[in-house]
Formats: structure tokens, C-alpha cells, sequence
């Protein structure tokens, strides 16, 4: 007998976990954590899954990576029952949506259009998204979102949304057209806030507004300097941890605890930490 082929295995592997996943929410026999799941119950699983793939690809682990994605699949799945269940809809629809999603977005690789560079690519894809949402709008009776702005989900991370809207509003000219003017603007961000801080009666909801629109700003330096918030984020915070971990072995080498030390005596042995891990 001939051999199946990758597409065959490959497909006989996705229904198994469809079968699976089936076979978990059945009421009777299933699993009751699984049975009694929602959409809203298990969003927060979701999004938990698809950082725990970005992490695997930030450390290079193809192994962990080949099972975080795997935990992500399960999520699609997971959704998909549960709509299937209430009539909604069914993984398979799911799917179906994103291929032809895929091929409208395309029509340089998949119908006659040419496109000659990235650029245009780009164009050519947000005109399609643009009708799609004109689309929805006459479809469901719902008045259309047409502001630049549209369709940025609000749980989106907090930077990476900040970025998304700052690249939105660039698209139609609203932009600085040098990093370091917003490096000025940076700076005049900071002494506002800093001017809050002087006041006799600090005022939280002050400060904090102060701090958004810091924040606001450093992810338009990082946007102008084509750098992505999110990743330079996580990379700062990996810096962080690898040399607080190194100032943790270094004093209690010495039988000290970080909590017992001066902050001069932290600061040095802070300093010591970045020479030995960088």
C-alpha cells in the first residue's frame, strides 16, 4: 500500500484534534473543565498561547515553538466547537474565511493584478480591507467605520496599539517628519510631567495622563527609527532580568540578601552584574 501523502497526513492530524476536541466537550463522557468552558472563558487562554509562541521564536526553541503552536492550534479549535455547538459556525468555516480572505488580499498571486514592489502591496491590501469593511457595513445594516483609525481592537497590547495608531494617522500625512523632533517632543513630554510632580498637591489622574502621553511618544521615536515597541520591550526586559539574576547570585555568594543591602550597595553590585552579563 502506497504511502499517505504530507497533505493527507496532514489533514488526518488536524481532524484528529477536531475529534478530540469534540470528544472533550461532550457532556456525557467529556472533560467537565472543558464542558463548561465560553468563548469569554477561554479567550484569556488564547491570548496567553499566542505569547508563549512569540516567546518560543524570541528564544529560538523550533521544539517548544512546534508545541506552543500547537496549544495556539488547540484555541482555534476550542472556538470553533464551541460556536459549532451553538450553531454559529464550525472550525472548517473558519477556515474557508481566512483562505478566501487570503486570496481576496491577493490578487497579484491569485488573479491578473501586478503589483510591482512592497509598497504597493501594502496599498493594494488596505483598499481591499477597506472595501471589505464597507462590505460588512451594508451587510450587517451597521453604520461604516470610516475613519483611518477603524478597526483597531482596544485589547490590543497597549504599545502595540499605540503604534498601530500612530502608523494609521502617518498613512494620511499626520506625522513628524524627523525622529528627532519627536525626541523634542519627547523631552517637552517629560517636563510636563515633571512639572506635575512639583506641584504642592499631586494629582494621580494628572500623572498619569502625563505618563500615557510619555509613553505615547517613546513608541513614536521607537515607530520613526523603525523600531518595533513590543520586540525593543522585550528585549530591555530580558536585559533587566538576565542582570538582576546575576546581582541576586553575586551577593548571595557573598551571604548577603538584596533586600538587607543599602542602595549604594545594590547600585555597585548592579554595575558588577552588567560587567559580568553585559
Amino acid at each position: 500500500m502506497a504511502s499517505e501523502s504530507p497533505d493527507t497526513q496532514m489533514a488526518a492530524s488536524f481532524l484528529r484534534l477536531v475529534d478530540i476536541m469534540k470528544q472533550l466537550r461532550t457532556p456525557e463522557t467529556g472533560c467537565p473543565w472543558d464542558v463548561e468552558q465560553t468563548f469569554e472563558t477561554i479567550a484569556p487562554y488564547t491570548i496567553e498561547e499566542a505569547y508563549e509562541v512569540a516567546d518560543a521564536i524570541e528564544r529560538g526553541d523550533m521544539t517548544d515553538l512546534r508545541d506552543e503552536l500547537g496549544d495556539l492550534l488547540l484555541q482555534v479549535v476550542f472556538h470553533g466547537r464551541i460556536a459549532e455547538e451553538s450553531d454559529l459556525f464550525h472550525v472548517g468555516d473558519v477556515a474557508d474565511a481566512i483562505s478566501d480572505k487570503m486570496i481576496r488580499r491577493h490578487p497579484h498571486v491569485f488573479a491578473d493584478q501586478i503589483i510591482e514592489d512592497a509598497e504597493a502591496q501594502t496599498a493594494s491590501w488596505e483598499d481591499t480591507k477597506a472595501r471589505e469593511r464597507a462590505e460588512k457595513a451594508a451587510r450587517t445594516g451597521q453604520e461604516e467605520d470610516t475613519s483611518v483609525l477603524a478597526n483597531l481592537p482596544v485589547a490590543l497590547p497597549a504599545l502595540t496599539r499605540a503604534f498601530k495608531l500612530q502608523k494609521r494617522a502617518a498613512r494620511v500625512g499626520f506625522d513628524w517628519a524627523d525622529a528627532r523632533l519627536v525626541i523634542d517632543k519627547f523631552r517637552e513630554e517629560l517636563d510636563e510631567l515633571d512639572e506635575e510632580l512639583a506641584r504642592a498637591q499631586r494629582q494621580p489622574d494628572r500623572i498619569e495622563d502625563e505618563v500615557g502621553d510619555l509613553l505615547f511618544t517613546c513608541v513614536n521615536v521607537a515607530r520613526q527609527l523603525g523600531i518595533d515597541p513590543e520586540t525593543a520591550l522585550r528585549h530591555g526586559n530580558a536585559k533587566f532580568e538576565r542582570r538582576f539574576r546575576q546581582l541576586e547570585t553575586d551577593v548571595a555568594a557573598k551571604g548577603n540578601q538584596p533586600q538587607d543591602m543599602s542602595l549604594d550597595a545594590l547600585e555597585d553590585a548592579w554595575g558588577a552584574a552588567k560587567r559580568v552579563v553585559g
